[in-house]
């Protein structure tokens, strides 16, 4: 086990103190006293800065003492009482002003040290969020192919094979989701992380999502930022992940990308559920966290979500960004 050098501080300047305060007593020369001066002030700082409070708070009364105590035997034999006072006040001053540097150099490395907790925090909850908007949409896509394959495999087989089919590319999406959020945690290590997908994957995503239509412009998709993009992604996966949770079953499922004059216009649009009791309208009122969530990404963005029901009982899901060179706000 090695011993670092700032857990002798105190020590040292418990021991330098002492000394120092013989020595006066002792009347040494004051051109000692001097040099011990150069060297107790400077541990005061150190002490100040990296010791212990407990041990760090000895050794500096014994460090001011010893600063501010070396003149008294000077001024002792021919000088007043007010002189003695003033002297060791005069000296007391540069000794408090070494504990008070480093009282601030450590206040500042606490600071830099919450920051740093602060950052850890941001980024494991940004990759809760990352594990919510992508795998969930995965894992649900997989249970509902499962119940669909288990009741129709004994009529159709060839339904349940191609469930299965979707199950398997759904299971592949999720290991590349968990994927990424390994490459995010190695990123400190100095490794590349994979990017996060954008809107050229939707037609992917909109393909595995049974009775699922795009109508996609290109040039819209061209207009977005890269931030913007895979935002963009993010509500398209949540809101067809909340129509498969809660709207299972509806009979249309629209996503479109198209260009608007406020900038690019991504929506998804489910009519509703059959037999449904209080659907996604009902569930999203009980106070889902995952819209929310979405909405201050797309903020972020400099963009706008909108989300409500139709006229039909279905929902919408509407985000717009602006294009790039636009302005936010």
């Amino acid at each position: 086990m090695t011993l670092k050098p700032s857990a002798l501080y105190a020590p040292v300047l418990a021991g330098a103190g002492l000394v120092s305060l013989i020595g006066s007593a002792l009347s040494v020369p004051s051109t000692w006293s001097l040099a011990g001066m150069a060297v107790l002030l400077p541990l005061l700082a150190l002490v100040a800065r990296w010791s212990p409070l407990r041990s760090g708070s000895l050794a500096g009364a014994l460090g001011v003492a010893a600063v501010a105590l070396w003149p008294v035997p000077l001024v002792w034999a021919d000088g007043s009482w007010l002189e003695v006072c003033g002297a060791a006040a005069f000296w007391a001053v540069p000794a408090f002003g070494a504990l008070a540097a480093g009282g601030y150099l450590r206040r500042q490395a606490g600071r830099l040290r919450q920051a740093v907790r602060d950052a850890r925090r941001d980024q494991q909850l940004e990759l809760a969020r990352d594990l919510h908007d992508f795998v969930a949409h995965d894992v649900s896509a997989i249970v509902v192919q499962a119940q669909a394959a288990r009741f129709v495999a004994a009529q159709d087989p060839g339904q349940a094979v191609r469930a299965l089919e979707r199950i398997e590319a759904s299971g592949l999406s999720a290991l590349e989701s968990m994927d990424r959020t390994v490459h995010a945690l190695q990123e400190a290590a100095g490794r590349t992380t994979a990017p996060v997908p954008g809107l050229a994957r939707l037609p992917e995503l909109v393909e595995r999502f049974e009775g699922g239509e795009l109508e996609s412009d290109p040039a819209a998709l061209a207009g977005l930022t890269r931030e913007a993009d895979s935002t963009a992604y993010r509500v398209a996966v949540e809101a067809l992940t909340n129509v498969r949770r809660h709207a299972p079953g509806a009979a249309v499922v629209r996503v479109a990308v198209r260009r608007t004059g406020a900038g690019t216009e991504l929506s998804v649009v489910n009519s509703a559920a059959p037999r449904s009791t209080g659907g996604l309208l009902g569930r999203l009122r009980q106070g889902g966290t995952g819209l929310a969530g979405l909405r201050g990404r797309v903020e972020a963005a400099g963009g706008t979500l909108r989300a409500g029901a139709g006229p039909d009982g279905g929902w919408r899901v509407c985000a717009v960004f602006p294009a790039q060179g636009d302005p936010v706000g």
